[in-house]
């Protein structure tokens, strides 16, 4: 019995070790998420900032050439007043009007060209503010798992001592068991027997077997589920004691 209860205790720093490496090994995930969803809205922030860098582009392009045409046809009506015959004069009105007709499309094709840009940044400091607040949700959420991480491995380091004292507590051989069980069965690993009953299969253990776990002399696993054994009645007058 003093065994058992040295592999109970072993089991339950094994237990909470158990918990608190799956903690770790999980608590990374829960930003995972929001770290994607962060660095979609960034493609989707850089794909629309270099639309409006394109568009950008042709409406600089287009009001070059609206001023260059607006010059040339300040000038060409600066020299009409100078034209002596009605050829030349007809000649220079037709090409004024080509360009004013010119400038009128470009004119129209540059508002096209602003109200895209006006949808376009919208959209892209829509993003630009869903990605700084996400940021700050990381950051925060970022000190906090890393003070809580690091407790937790704190407490991992104590676990490692005191399961490093109970395993000293249990004869070698006996030690080894319960390690390759605990290695191919879900935990717990020792459990208690009630009533014939184990309790970690739920399956009724043989009367002969239940009679030998009462006699409390040896250590003993289901024949099922092959987990360590003991008569709860057993245990219960230990820890009364």
């Amino acid at each position: 019995m003093k065994q058992i209860e040295q592999l109970v205790v072993l089991q339950k720093v094994d237990s909470e070790m158990i918990t608190l490496q799956r903690v770790l090994d999980e608590a990374p995930k829960q930003l995972q998420s929001l770290q994607e969803k962060r660095d979609y809205l960034q493609q989707q922030h850089d794909v629309i900032q270099d639309k409006i860098n394109v568009l950008l582009e042709q409406k600089g392009k287009i009001e070059f050439e609206i001023e260059n045409d607006s010059q040339r046809i300040k000038k060409s009506k600066n020299k009409l007043m100078l034209v002596e015959n009605t050829r030349e004069y007809h000649a220079m009105m037709h090409e004024m009007d080509t360009m004013e007709k010119m400038n009128r499309q470009r004119e129209e094709e540059r508002a096209n060209l602003q109200a895209d840009l006006s949808d376009l940044e919208g959209r892209r400091d829509a993003l630009q503010t869903d990605i700084s607040e996400l940021s700050g949700s990381i950051d925060a959420q970022q000190s906090t798992l890393d003070k809580e991480m690091s407790e937790k491995r704190a407490r991992i380091a104590v676990l490692e001592k005191d399961k490093a004292k109970a395993s000293a507590a249990v004869p070698a051989p006996i030690l080894t068991r319960y390690n390759f069980i605990r290695d191919r069965i879900a935990n717990p690993v020792i459990v208690p027997v009630s009533e014939a009953v184990c309790q970690g299969c739920h399956i009724v253990i043989t009367p002969q077997a239940y009679i030998d776990l009462q006699r409390g002399e040896q250590i003993l696993s289901c024949p099922n589920c092959l987990r360590i054994i003991y008569w709860e009645r057993h245990f219960a007058e230990t820890e009364a004691e």
